[in-house]
């Protein structure tokens, strides 16, 4: 029977710092996610804006290099943009960067020549990002709410 969080922390309190490392470059070895995750938390965490912009590069990258040949690819690349988005929405933990990341993916889908109008699960997928967009916004403190919804009126 696998231990709860509160009794791995409770373990992980008592070792010492150099028992720590150890056990986070094994895990981080197991899965690419918990490397990922780890480089976020060592090398990114501390610089929110600069995770952000990376981020956005990186899904720009993604858009410029998709195939648009037919609307299955698209789709195909669509996703695994969102993947990478939620993916590292996930790692940062903060509700502003996940809103910020789906507005710069719905702006930059907007915006570029895909007919997501012509497809009802583009459609489908768009109206989600919208909804959780609203979710993300509804957690921020209020000044943000009225700024970020400002900025999704344009979606």
């Amino acid at each position: 029977m696998t231990s709860t969080i509160s009794d791995l922390n409770k373990q992980l309190q008592k070792l010492p710092p150099k028992k720590i490392a150890e056990i986070c470059v094994r895990i981080a070895k197991h899965k690419k996610e918990n490397k990922e995750l780890l480089d976020y938390l060592l090398n990114e965490s501390d610089d929110e804006d600069g995770f952000r912009e990376k981020i956005k590069a990186e899904t720009e990258q993604q858009f410029q290099d998709m195939n648009r040949s037919n609307l299955y690819l698209a789709k195909k690349s669509l996703r695994k943009i969102l993947r990478m988005i939620n993916k590292n929405c996930r790692f940062s933990g903060n509700k502003e960067t996940e809103a910020i990341l789906l507005i710069h993916f719905c702006k930059t889908l907007k915006a570029s020549d895909i007919p997501y109008y012509d497809s009802q699960v583009l459609i489908n997928m768009y109206a989600n990002q919208q909804k959780k967009i609203a979710t993300a916004i509804s957690k921020l403190h209020e000044d943000l709410q009225f700024d970020y919804l400002k900025e999704m009126e344009f979606l």
